[in-house]
């Protein structure tokens, strides 16, 4: 087994990129030695601001052989296909999400990585943040006793309104569902496990939309899913979840409590690392804090998670399986959504497990 930190390369230098290379540059196990990008002017000049040694397309950052490991940063639609390159280049996977736009591309590129004997993590790697990880201590030590519902809702008027280019938000793999979606169910399968089944409506409040800032501003473009989606989420567990995912209110709203026999939880927000957590009893007047304990923060704790994985052993707490069960259940949302129907999911996976008190994402732990 190799030691020492884990060669990274970035493929995709768009938005997203900086704020994952500012937090991957700052771990000793890691190092990242690439960034490619469709536009080779974008790779270099994004390579340049975070000191990192290679740019260029991807094939030139996979035959590095100091890259052990891709994040992979593209859109929705070059997802699984980016995956299964870097595979083929005998190179560990992590991507953002979702993982595929579809189940069955996830399920091959999990299959090759299997065949191959090398790991897939995903995104959202939020749960892993103090936040998130304070609010699991929080239900298993019991504060609102029996989890027995959640209530979730995102809303907002779109992406559009900040993001310079921003159709692909409205495309396969993306929405209200598939972009804020992941963040929430992956928080409720890490506190409920596995869903079992779901039920759905969705809308979409306008065929086309307007790019409101950068160089495309006042362009035009068409609107392909959804962007409303109401659903109403079983856990095999026997907790259920009523979740909102919205991209058509002009009041932004951010929600998620979970309801337990003897009171409820005021969880983070699943798109953020950190706090606040509150708790309210049972016959209680007011909310009360409760203490946010973890050195975590920054996209790019899954990649460190994984990249640990790789070193010792194990699988990623962030991984393919976990983001391939959450793409089924968003995939079941859409489905029974269109046909009015209750829809099953096909796999149902054990949580992954809490992130341990003294995990430091700082600390050189694989050399």
């Amino acid at each position: 087994m190799s030691s020492g930190p884990v060669g990274v390369a970035v493929v995709g230098a768009g938005v997203i990129s900086n704020e994952y290379l500012r937090t991957l540059s700052a771990f000793p196990d890691l190092r990242v030695v690439g960034v490619a990008d469709l536009d080779a002017g974008r790779a270099t000049a994004v390579a340049r601001e975070h000191g990192v040694p290679v740019a260029g397309d991807v094939a030139t950052v996979l035959a590095v052989p100091e890259v052990e490991l891709v994040v992979n940063l593209t859109v929705p639609a070059a997802h699984a296909q980016v995956a299964t390159q870097a595979l083929r280049a005998g190179k560990h996977v992590y991507g953002e999400k979702p993982i595929a736009l579809a189940p069955g591309e996830a399920e091959k590129v999990l299959a090759q990585a299997a065949e191959q004997g090398l790991h897939v993590g995903n995104a959202p790697d939020t749960f892993l943040g103090a936040g998130l990880q304070s609010a699991l201590r929080a239900v298993g030590a019991g504060h609102i006793g029996e989890p027995v519902a959640a209530t979730t809702a995102v809303q907002g008027l779109g992406p559009e309104r900040w993001h310079p280019d921003p159709a692909f938000f409205y495309q396969p793999g993306a929405g209200p569902l598939f972009d804020l979606g992941p963040y929430y169910l992956t928080a409720l399968v890490a506190l409920f496990g596995g869903v079992s089944r779901v039920a759905a409506s969705a809308a979409r409040a306008r065929e086309e939309r307007v790019v409101g800032s950068g160089p495309k501003a006042g362009q035009v473009f068409p609107v392909a899913v959804p962007t409303h989606v109401s659903a109403l989420v079983e856990f095999a567990s026997g907790v259920r979840a009523t979740s909102v995912f919205s991209f058509d209110s002009a009041l932004p709203r951010i929600q998620f409590e979970v309801t337990g026999t003897e009171g409820v939880l005021a969880v983070p927000d699943p798109n953020t690392f950190r706090g606040p957590l509150k708790v309210r009893a049972n016959g209680a007047d007011a909310w009360r804090d409760l203490p946010v304990a973890g050195r975590v923060d920054g996209r790019g704790l899954g990649v460190l998670d994984l990249a640990r994985a790789i070193r010792r052993g194990g699988a990623p707490r962030a991984s393919g399986t976990l983001a391939l069960h959450v793409l089924q259940t968003m995939t079941a949302i859409t489905h029974s959504a269109e046909h009015a129907e209750f829809t099953r999911i096909a796999t149902c996976p054990t949580p992954p497990p809490p992130v341990p008190a003294d995990w430091d994402p700082e600390a050189a732990t694989v050399g």
